[in-house]
């Protein structure tokens, strides 16, 4: 059993050892040589480059407004009752990346977060509005309320989701004059 153990342990350390030895490999950079694709062809480097002006480009940043970064389901009837909580959903982390074209800019909003379950919470699916909205000033340039469903597997442990909305498509902006928000909207209070 031992034997069997510390040989394992080799076969281990000397994938790993392999592992390693294959990242360095591909961290090396020789733009004048040629990769050798498996078919025995030669694949060229990429032609196109990134434009300093590309790395430097305006890309607005996005914000988490307060009272929109979590998200409260209680069990019928239970309204703001602990005991009655189903889930509680919250948002963590927002990012963003943008591309352009003479006129538009489209930007990738990304947001991370996760469903805790309460009390009265069970394994299921539940249904986040997350909502993405572009203003410059008072004018609403973009608003779109999406959907996002996560799976509860293990109403015991918390579960993560990512979420992103990749067409937000607004008129090139001029730096600073725009605001990115992200959160969710449970829209009007249901009538009672």
């Amino acid at each position: 059993m031992g034997t069997h153990l510390s040989y394992r342990r080799f076969l281990l350390g000397f994938g790993f050892s392999g592992f390693i030895l294959a990242v360095a490999g591909c961290q090396a950079s020789d733009t004048t040589s040629k990769i050798s694709d498996v078919s025995g062809g030669q694949l060229q480097p990429p032609s196109a480059k990134i434009q300093e002006s590309e790395l430097r480009a305006y890309c607005p940043a996005v914000t988490l407004r307060d009272g929109t970064t979590v998200l409260r389901t209680y069990a019928k009837g239970g309204q703001d009752d602990p005991q009655k909580l189903a889930y509680q959903a919250s948002i963590s982390d927002v990012t963003r990346s943008c591309t352009r074209s003479d006129t538009q800019m489209t930007i990738n909003v990304a947001a991370a977060g996760r469903v805790v379950t309460g009390p009265a919470g069970t394994a299921g699916t539940v249904t986040l509005p997350i909502r993405v909205v572009v203003v410059r000033g008072e004018e609403v340039l973009y608003s779109q309320l999406h959907k996002r469903q996560v799976d509860i597997t293990n109403p015991a442990a918390a579960t993560q989701y990512v979420f992103n909305d990749p067409n937000v498509v607004i008129p090139l902006p001029e730096p600073g004059t725009i605001q990115v928000f992200v959160g969710y909207d449970e829209g009007p209070p249901s009538k009672k």
